[in-house]
């Protein structure tokens, strides 16, 4: 799923006067961490979630260590650990393999990537989503990625969804990932209407009962938008689509971004790409940012 940390914007002058002095406040960074925390325990202990705990450790400590190195090296400075968190334990969780070499590779292009591949100072792949996306590639004999569902742990999926929103909403995120739920599950619809036009038409001839092409509707339609329920949708959704350091900067540009994330992998599917999110925001995501960078400039050339 992952996706990054992302980063808080700063309080307004107004709210950082009225707050009383010495009141204890939540360093909203962590918010993350906690989160996707709470994803892998709750999916390990009801279904088993990781390969290994052994291995997922080994994807946390390689993001954290590499991090550490690369920030120092780089630009002379010791990182926050959030982000470098989240993503070795979103690479620990999404990745499949009987080896634990690809978990230590994947963490370390994923963090390498925030070094290696940057535009006007800014990273342009989300770390975790390049890492996965390049194992695939690279390596599709030795990696796969998670498909397992929650099952009828329902609670769990709730609660991990109400605990998500809110940390977007404080994040002013949450519009990003509500965008793409929605889109999903119109998208979902509009495969289903495809694949299944056969058994469509001839429920409509055989009765011409609209509830008899409902009822033909349903089986292909909760087929389709099942996945969005899994743990590796929720890292996809919550922490992917949202990291501010790799997503464009206005409401309305990130809620375009994301619909077009939606489509094109709605596009995928339809082509039986097994992966199709992680390539949808790989294709998608940076050159989205490209562009913004690139308007951003000629603005500021006009303007002088």
């Amino acid at each position: 799923m992952t996706t990054n940390a992302p980063s808080v914007p700063a309080l307004p002058a107004a709210d950082a006067a009225v707050r009383p002095a010495g009141r204890p406040r939540f360093d909203a960074l962590y918010g993350p961490p906690i989160l996707i925390t709470l994803i892998l325990l709750g999916g390990h202990l009801t279904l088993g979630l990781l390969e290994s705990p052994w291995k997922t450790g080994l994807a946390i400590v390689t993001a954290i260590a590499l991090e550490l190195v690369l920030s120092k090296l780089i630009f002379g400075r010791w990182p926050h650990l959030a982000s470098a968190y989240v993503s070795g334990i979103s690479v620990g969780i999404l990745i499949r393999s009987p080896y634990y070499w690809p978990y230590a590779l994947c963490a370390a292009l994923s963090i390498v990537s925030k070094y290696a591949i940057r535009l006007k100072g800014r990273h342009i792949f989300n770390p975790s989503n390049f890492g996965i996306v390049m194992m695939l590639l690279l390596a599709p004999a030795a990696a796969a990625t998670l498909s397992i569902q929650w099952g009828n742990w329902a609670w769990i999926l709730g609660l991990i969804w109400l605990i998500g929103f809110a940390i977007l909403y404080r994040l002013r995120r949450l519009h990003s990932s509500l965008t793409y739920i929605v889109s999903f599950v119109g998208f979902a619809a509009l495969r289903a209407a495809l694949l299944g036009s056969g058994a469509l038409a001839a429920a409509w001839a055989a009765t011409a009962s609209p509830a008899a092409l409902l009822a033909a509707f349903r089986s292909p339609f909760l087929a389709e938008v099942a996945p969005i329920t899994g743990p590796m949708y929720q890292l996809f959704t919550l922490f992917m689509i949202t990291d501010p350091r790799t997503t464009v900067r206005t409401r309305r540009g990130q809620i375009l971004v994301v619909f077009v994330v939606a489509l094109v992998e709605c596009i995928l599917r339809l082509a039986e790409v097994v992966h199709a999110p992680y390539y949808a925001l790989f294709l998608v995501g940076p050159p989205a940012l490209m562009v913004e960078l690139w308007l951003e400039q000629r603005r500021k050339a006009a303007a002088r």
